[in-house]
């Protein structure tokens, strides 16, 4: 079957279009990337000349482009990784987490009632539950829990999600949505925890936590949340929410000292900057229904995914420096260079 992926030049998408062509060599894979800052055509290189992968240079708002595409393609199932994901951006200028994870998301639903799909799937987040409290260990994100979310691209991403869920009420359009945590592994574009924590050491720079790092999150290697997709397009029930998580808490904090010892870098790199507007102190999600109904389960475990996800960055250094040293570096100083330290 013909497979459009949406975002997929980004850290996800382009892990999820490896792992499908490794999977799955009897499909095609059209990769749709409008190569924003986060967005990195050079990560796809390494399957840009298979013949059953093709890449398209396109903004999902672009409606007359998106129907074109699918005139095209014809695609049997639609995966809409695209979306504007960082907090921080939001925050500074929330317009574009509006136009894309949200007009955006209308477009391709619109092309698929008018062309006809077997799927259409969302790639969701588990910060539109927003956040729990640090001393109630015992509660969880689940497939149930009231939206209730922090921050403006949280709450596009939400927007997305019942917008979704109103195309398959009213339109009857064959949906799922996935809803993961914390995300690391290769291709995370540096200005995320991990990988950013990780090129500052490497380069001796401050490392900028946060507050105090007392926020807690789950965290998942990518390539698990890649086979959960892949999952709930081949086996998931139509109209169902599925909650993605690795049940592996770790406070921020900790996530920077670890990266520390691993690099053998000193934890006096750790600068303590002004915390984050309206910043989330605990998200943790029960996989129970993915796990009772599609069998999966999270199978890296942590101290084994940061290594990996340590070392490729170590033995991928051009990929991230040519980022670093270019549009990245601004945004880098903006956020953090006008922050107190604490």
């Amino acid at each position: 079957m013909t497979i459009i992926v949406t975002g997929g030049a980004g850290f996800i998408g382009s892990n999820f279009i490896f792992y499908e062509l490794e999977k799955h060599k009897e499909d095609r894979i059209v990769c749709v990337d409008s190569l924003t800052y986060a967005g990195n055509l050079s990560t796809l290189e390494p399957v840009m000349n298979q013949l059953n992968f093709r890449f398209v240079k396109l903004d999902i708002c672009d409606r007359e482009g998106v129907y074109r595409l699918f005139e095209e393609e014809k695609p049997q199932v639609i995966v809409n990784f695209a979306a504007e994901s960082h907090v921080d951006r939001s925050i500074d200028n929330p317009e574009i987490f509006l136009q894309t994870n949200i007009v955006g998301t209308s477009v391709l639903m619109d092309a698929c009632r008018k062309y006809g799909i077997d799927r259409y799937h969302q790639v969701s987040t588990d910060e539109v539950y927003g956040d729990l409290p640090l001393d109630r260990p015992d509660l969880f994100f689940h497939e149930d829990t009231p939206i209730h979310t922090s921050s403006p691209y949280s709450t596009s991403k939400a927007s997305a999600d019942l917008l979704v869920m109103a195309y398959h009420r009213t339109y009857g359009l064959p949906v799922t949505i996935s809803r993961c945590s914390n995300n690391y592994g290769p291709y995370q574009f540096p200005e995320k925890l991990i990988p950013l924590m990780i090129a500052n050491a490497l380069a001796d720079k401050p490392l900028p936590v946060y507050g105090e790092g007392l926020n807690v999150r789950d965290w998942l290697y990518v390539e698990d949340h890649c086979k959960a997709i892949d999952l709930i397009l081949r086996k998931g029930t139509v109209g169902e929410v599925y909650n993605i998580g690795g049940h592996n808490e770790m406070k921020n904090i900790d996530i920077v000292k670890l990266i520390c010892r691993y690099l053998d870098k000193p934890e006096s790199l750790i600068t303590h900057v002004t915390d984050r507007k309206g910043h989330d102190m605990r998200y943790a999600i029960d996989p129970t229904k993915i796990h009772n109904e599609l069998g999966w389960l999270p199978e890296t475990k942590f101290q084994d995914g940061i290594k990996m996800t340590i070392q490729w960055y170590l033995d991928n250094k051009t990929w991230w420096e040519n980022i670093v040293n270019g549009e990245y570096q601004n945004y880098y100083r903006k956020m953090y260079g006008n922050r107190k330290e604490m």
